[in-house]
């Protein structure tokens, strides 16, 4: 977090920042999220897009977003969207210093109402934890955490102060990100305490893929439809559907590494030639996420993804990296809900389950602004 944040008394103004400026501040406020790079704008080709940045009265950049907006059917208003973002001053008491030049920024542009994600986490709970309230109907929010972050909670009370509607309350849409995140934390660890921290399922498995003689390596565009070959059999195998074509994938891959190299991974397990996992890397300053995860259907005995996953998880050891973000997983608890059974793979990690404050809603002043955000809400609820 850095300590050269305006003071409370001090005003903000909000305006455009050039691609090149918004670069080299990913790391503003301990980090900038992948759906908050720049190039992510050009992945979301039914959006468009702009950059904004938050400066004090030096004129220095304090806080930075990515906006995408989308025009809605028929009149000349538009939804505005911040995808884990914006990254400015969570900590400040006084969000409305940043929010609301924000909405006033928002207002000229015609948004009849925006949804923003603070990155800003809630409540922490250790794999130890979880592992032992595994049980049938129970949740995660039925376990009591190990930590309660006092300032997510105080950004869920401050934005309701001010009249933001969490996702799925009152009528306001649900997330569109995940608000349960796994992670593994990596700064300040050597390998041995990334290795110590696996569970002894994982190290078993692990070490059983190198016997087998899985090989690793890092993949180009050229190996993406081999990854998505084996998306479509995880999506059937696994009873879910993503929604994102092989052209989705190569114009994720092609821009975000356009504007940094390294932006976008590929890396893939194979054994006697055959591809049999592929999972995708983003990096962003010092973050990581492990975004996407395939494999095949046969020689599952081999265990290709949990040597691929701990490959993932030293290369973001390497990068100096904080975290290891593993993104997504279900709430809940119960071994026999098949929703759990993603959540108790990434456990052996030795991780911990995040819940952010998730994802705020809110028209912009004026009845046909919120006319507007009902109607869209009732239209996303079909």
């Amino acid at each position: 977090m850095r300590t050269d944040v305006p003071a409370p008394s001090e005003l903000l103004d909000i305006g455009a920042i050039a691609p090149e400026e918004y670069h080299a501040l990913a790391d503003l406020h301990g980090g900038r999220s992948y759906l908050q790079a720049a190039s992510w704008a050009a992945v979301k080709t039914d959006w468009s897009s702009e950059l904004l940045a938050w400066r004090d009265s030096t004129g220095a950049v304090v806080g930075t977003t990515l906006v995408l907006y989308r025009q809605l059917p028929g009149v000349s208003r538009w939804y505005a969207y911040l995808p884990e973002g914006p990254d400015i001053d969570w900590a400040d008491p006084r969000l409305e210093r940043w929010l609301d030049p924000l909405l006033e920024h928002l207002d000229r542009r015609q948004v009849f109402a925006v949804r923003l994600g603070p990155p800003t986490v809630l409540k922490r709970w250790q794999a130890p934890t979880l592992k032992a309230a595994v049980h049938r109907g129970r949740r995660v929010d039925d376990v009591l955490p190990d930590v309660v972050e006092p300032v997510g909670a105080a950004v869920a009370e401050r934005l309701r102060d001010l009249g933001w509607r969490r996702g799925g309350e009152d009528g306001a849409g649900t997330d569109a990100q995940p608000r349960y995140l796994f992670q593994v934390p990596i700064g300040g660890r050597t390998n041995a305490d990334l290795w110590s921290g696996l569970s002894k399922e994982w190290r078993r498995n692990i070490q059983k893929a190198e016997k087998s003689g899985i090989e690793i390596r890092q993949g180009t565009e050229s190996d993406l439809p081999a990854f998505f070959q084996l998306l479509e059999a995880t999506e059937r195998r696994n009873g879910f559907r993503l929604g994102r074509s092989l052209a989705y994938y190569q114009r994720q891959y092609q821009v975000m590494n356009a504007e940094r190299p390294g932006r976008m991974r590929l890396y893939l397990s194979t054994w006697n030639g055959e591809v049999l996992a592929a999972h995708t890397m983003n990096v962003v300053g010092r973050r990581v996420w492990y975004q996407s995860g395939a494999s095949a259907n046969h020689h599952r005995e081999v265990r290709p993804s949990h040597i691929l996953q701990w490959t993932m998880m030293t290369e973001a050891q390497h990068l100096g990296a904080d975290r290891y973000d593993m993104r997504g997983v279900s709430n809940s608890l119960d071994p026999e809900d098949r929703a759990f059974g993603l959540l108790r793979w990434k456990l052996g990690t030795g991780g911990e389950l995040v819940q952010t404050v998730g994802e705020w809603e809110r028209p912009l002043p004026g009845p046909l602004n919120q006319l507007l955000l009902r109607a869209m809400t009732r239209y996303r609820s079909r």
